[in-house]
């Protein structure tokens, strides 16, 4: 693979490893998350308005992927509230594409190929670690971070026909744009305005800016690499994973065990194999 887009493939990894571990150290995750979204969307709002393309035939995609994507940042958000990020990410990001190969396995009658089958038994293997053999971490947590895998999956599937039709940064600006519009309302009706206000700093709008800031790099790495290392691009995305687990145990101080960094690496390593199947 070309060096350019490797590189911008990392970074994308690096800076959405980086907004999850910023949300997660908050003190208040939920209206850290509300900052965040609110921030990028403002941010960001300039570039989607000078690229600004979207066919009307994206418009039912696009409302659907923002419905999950609200569903998605506020099951996020209460996930980081109060679970470790070394289990939340590894396992939400593991098994979205995981799902996704069980959707077109079922619904769209696609065949499963060798690759496909040892990626499956590493995302599999991997989430097992990261949970760990003594279930040192806790099935909420668990059971949190595969809804949130899930609602990954079915807007990633959306996406997937809306941005037939639609600029991506126009799509991008929409689909977030709207969730960010309508989770802090409802935050301040539950939790008042002084929450919002307290988590108003540096870290929480940076966050923002690296939700929009991910999806750029992933998408300058994606037009230049060519065809045949596409899939090595969305592996080298998927190390996050691991980034975020190491960054759990360096800066959060989360009790990070061998097992289950290297279930984080499986997770990766099954991710790759999915993708380049």
């Amino acid at each position: 693979m070309p060096t350019t887009p490797l590189v911008l493939a990392l970074c994308a990894a690096f800076v959405h490893a980086g907004w999850n571990l910023l949300l997660s150290r908050a003190r208040d995750s939920e209206s850290a998350t509300a900052v965040a979204l609110a921030a990028g969307a403002l941010a960001f709002a300039p570039v989607a308005a000078a690229t600004w393309q979207l066919s009307a035939r994206a418009l039912p995609y696009a409302a659907g992927s923002a419905a999950l994507e609200l569903i998605y940042l506020g099951l996020l958000a209460r996930a980081y509230q109060e679970g470790e990020l070394s289990v939340l990410y590894p396992v939400a990001r593991g098994s979205a594409p995981l799902l996704i190969l069980v959707f077109s396995l079922a619904v769209l009658g696609a065949s499963l190929d060798a690759a496909s089958i040892v990626g499956v038994c590493l995302v599999a293997g991997g989430v097992v670690l990261v949970r760990g053999p003594r279930r040192t971490a806790s099935t909420r947590d668990l059971a949190m971070a595969l809804v949130i895998g899930l609602c990954i999956a079915s807007y990633t599937l959306l996406d997937k026909q809306g941005l037939k039709h639609a600029h991506p940064f126009s799509y991008l600006e929409l689909v977030v744009g709207i969730p960010a519009l309508v989770y802090a309302p409802l935050l301040v009706r539950h939790r008042g305005m002084a929450a919002l206000k307290a988590e108003l700093n540096p870290a929480s709008v940076i966050a923002g800016l690296g939700m929009f800031g991910a999806f750029g790099l992933a998408l300058a790495a994606i037009r230049l690499a060519p065809s045949s290392s596409l899939a090595a691009v969305q592996a080298v995305r998927e190390t996050s994973v691991v980034i975020a687990v190491v960054a759990a145990r360096v800066i959060l101080g989360e009790r990070v065990s061998g097992p289950r960094l290297v279930g984080a690496v499986a997770v990766v390593a099954g991710v790759a194999a999915i993708a380049a199947a």
